[in-house]
């Protein structure tokens, strides 16, 4: 837990390999993603443009390294630097752009069409052939019940899209994969790409004053 509801943001993350969720946690323990971080983005711009704390718990749901700056030295980066505020801006968009379209799909898709598209989206983020993700990971990702995710599973395995083993899940067929998840994932993709390059690199490139110590979060 990097993060809880409430607490001061102090640190900006920007993750090498690492998945941050950000979680909505209900008043009777449940949970649902309200957006994830991977190597495209970075953590706690959400609420430390006035309030300075956190909307949700962020959670690391996979292992990895990530660089990181104080909040307060960001925003100075940011303030005088007009190549990062425009990052900043577009980062800013595809967040937002993003949000709202998962609001659509969870209106709209159905579970199994969701559920593709979060383990491609996921595949994307994670510097390996396998997902080290339970169903755990996927039930909370998307506020349903782990039966749910277990027969989806089973269904997409028995269709020969992904392979199950006990420390995650591999894509065998990633066409097919796309063709079963909803079109929001390419309208994600093609938002994502027109806003912005990747922030870690850009970042660097742009003296952003990043520890490069790379942080590492253990997972859930």
């Amino acid at each position: 837990m990097l993060c809880e509801v409430g607490q001061s943001l102090d640190n900006a993350y920007f993750p090498h390999n690492v998945i941050i969720s950000l979680m909505a946690v209900m008043q009777d323990g449940r949970t649902a993603e309200m957006s994830v971080f991977g190597s495209e983005g970075v953590t706690g711009l959400t609420g430390a443009a006035v309030t300075n704390q956190a909307f949700g718990h962020y959670v690391v749901q996979l292992t990895g390294t990530t660089s990181w700056i104080k909040i307060a030295k960001m925003n100075e980066v940011i303030s005088t630097r007009p190549a990062i505020q425009r990052l900043m801006r577009h980062f800013t968009e595809a967040l937002m752009s993003r949000v709202l379209q998962n609001v659509a799909c969870n209106a709209i898709h159905s579970v199994e069409a969701r559920c593709a598209r979060l383990i491609l989206s996921t595949s994307h983020r994670v510097d390996q052939e396998m997902i080290p993700l339970t169903h755990e990971f996927w039930a909370d990702r998307m506020g349903v019940q782990r039966s749910t995710i277990r027969a989806i599973m089973k269904k997409f395995q028995a269709a020969g899209l992904v392979r199950q083993s006990r420390g995650g899940i591999t894509i065998t067929d990633p066409t097919a994969l796309r063709e079963v998840s909803c079109e929001c994932y390419q309208t994600i993709h093609d938002c994502s790409c027109a806003c912005y390059p990747t922030l870690l690199s850009c970042a660097e490139d742009s003296a952003l004053c990043l520890d490069h110590r790379r942080l590492l979060l253990p997972g859930l």
